[in-house]
C-alpha cells in the first residue's frame, strides 16, 4: 500500500471516531498510540481532569533537545443542525475529495503523520521527531495548554513545531489570539405584567452586547496602519445567547457566549476594562436597586495568545525548505501555535486542506492536498537522516 492509500485508510478510521469536543477522544488516542507504538515510538499519554480526554505525545529518534514537533488537534466541531449529504462520521470519496467531519480540520494532517511514522522509525534520525495530538482545541485549546505545561515540567525542549491546520500547504507565520468567554446574567424572575418588580436578565444581556458591539467599532479605529491581518483590526463576536423560559415571565437567567480575536493584548485589555467599567458603573447599580443578589459574571473559557510573526524563525525556514515556499502569510483564525511559541518553540502553521471547508456540512479534503502533505513529510524524513542537516 502506498503512502497516500495508507493515509486515506487511516483517515477513514479517524473520522469514524466521533471526537466532538463535548465527547471523549480516548478511542482515537488509543488507536493513534497503537500505530505509533508499533513503530517503536516512545509514548506519553496524559488525561484531563475528567479522565475522558487525553493528549498523546510520541517521539521517534534520539532522546535529546532540538526536536521537531508535528502537532494536530483530535477534536472536531458538532454536526447537529447541519445538512450533510452523507454520514459525517463515515468517510466517503467522491471526485478526488474525501468527505467527513474532521477531514480537513484536522484529521487529514494527523492521518498523514501516522501514515509516514513507520518510515521515520526505519532510519537513524539525527534529531527527534515528536507527534503531539491534543484534545479540545475547538473549545479553547485546552489540551495544548496542558501539553506545553507538561513539556516544560518534563524538560523536553523541542526547537520547532509545525502545526498542521488547513492552509492549502501554504506557510502561515502569524495569527490573531483567540479569547473566549461566557458572561452569566442573574436577575430576578417575576410576572411579565410587572417588569419593574423583576430584573430582566435578557434585557441586561442585550445592553451588555450593545456595549460590546460599540467597542467592536472602536477597535476598527485602533487597527495598526501596517496590519497584515484580514480584517486588519481586533474583532469581537457574539456566538450564542441563552435565556428565559416564556414570553410572559421575566427571565432570571441569561448567558452570552462571545469571543475576541486580538491583534495584540493592548486591544484585549481595552475591551475588558471598558466592559468592567460599564458593568460596575451602570448595569450592576441598576440591577441591584431591585435585587441586591443580581449579578453579571464573566467566565474565561480560554485566552489563547496569537502566533507572533518574528524576524528569525527556524520553523518557518524549515517549512520553506520542505515546500519551496518563499513567503509566509498571516491568518485571522486561531490555532495552538502561539502556545508552543510561548514556551520557546519556534512555530509555524502548514497543513493540507482549506480552512473554508472547516466547520461546514460536507467538510472535505482533496486527495491532492494529502499528497502534497506527504511530500513535505517525506522531505522532512530525508533531511532528518542527513548529518549535515539542511533545514
Amino acid at each position: 500500500m502506498n503512502a497516500l492509500d495508507r493515509t486515506k485508510a487511516i483517515l477513514a478510521e479517524l473520522i469514524a471516531f466521533p471526537t466532538v469536543s463535548a465527547d471523549s477522544n480516548l478511542q482515537l488516542i488509543t488507536y493513534a498510540g497503537d500505530l505509533l507504538s508499533s513503530t517503536g515510538a516512545r509514548l506519553s499519554v496524559s488525561l484531563d481532569e475528567s479522565g475522558t480526554k487525553a493528549n498523546l505525545f510520541a517521539t521517534i529518534g534520539p532522546e535529546r533537545d532540538g526536536g521537531i514537533v508535528l502537532s494536530g488537534h483530535t477534536d472536531v466541531v458538532p454536526v447537529e443542525g447541519q445538512e450533510w449529504t452523507s454520514d459525517p462520521f463515515v468517510m466517503s470519496e467522491r471526485d478526488g475529495r474525501l468527505y467527513g467531519r474532521g477531514t480537513c480540520d484536522m484529521k487529514g494532517f494527523i492521518a498523514a503523520c501516522l501514515a509516514v511514522a513507520p518510515r521515520f522509525a526505519e532510519l537513524d534520525l539525527t534529531r527527534p521527531l515528536h507527534f503531539a495530538f491534543t484534545y479540545d482545541e475547538e473549545v479553547g485549546c485546552l489540551g495544548a495548554r496542558a501539553l506545553v505545561d507538561e513539556l516544560k515540567k518534563a524538560g523536553y525542549r523541542p526547537s520547532a513545531a509545525i502545526i498542521g491546520e488547513p492552509t492549502m500547504m501554504g506557510v502561515i507565520e502569524g495569527h490573531k489570539g483567540c479569547y473566549e468567554y461566557t458572561t452569566e446574567f442573574t436577575g430576578l424572575e417575576g410576572h411579565g405584567s410587572q417588569p419593574d418588580r423583576g430584573v430582566n436578565a435578557v434585557e441586561y444581556a442585550v445592553r451588555y452586547i450593545s456595549r460590546l458591539m460599540e467597542l467592536g467599532v472602536d477597535l476598527k479605529a485602533r487597527a495598526p496602519a501596517d496590519s497584515r491581518f484580514s480584517p486588519p483590526w481586533t474583532t469581537v463576536q457574539v456566538g450564542r445567547i441563552t435565556g428565559g423560559n416564556a414570553r410572559n415571565t421575566i427571565p432570571g437567567q441569561c448567558s452570552v457566549e462571545w469571543e475576541m480575536r486580538p491583534i495584540h493584548t493592548d486591544d484585549s485589555d481595552y475591551v475588558k476594562r471598558a466592559l468592567d467599567a460599564y458593568v460596575d458603573d451602570e448595569l450592576h447599580p441598576a440591577m441591584r436597586r431591585v435585587s441586591p443578589d443580581a449579578s453579571i459574571i464573566t467566565h474565561v473559557i480560554g485566552e489563547v495568545r496569537g502566533l507572533l510573526p518574528v524576524s528569525r524563525s527556524e520553523a518557518r525556514d524549515i517549512v520553506f525548505a520542505l515546500t519551496g515556499a518563499e513567503e509566509a502569510e498571516l491568518v485571522s483564525f486561531g490555532t495552538e501555535a502561539g502556545l508552543f511559541q510561548d514556551v520557546g518553540i519556534s512555530s509555524v502553521i502548514c497543513g493540507p486542506g482549506s480552512i473554508t471547508q472547516a466547520h461546514k456540512p460536507n467538510e472535505f479534503i482533496e486527495t491532492s492536498q494529502l499528497a502534497a502533505c506527504l511530500e513535505m513529510l517525506d522531505k522532512l524524513r530525508l533531511n532528518l537522516t542527513t548529518r549535515d542537516v539542511h533545514i
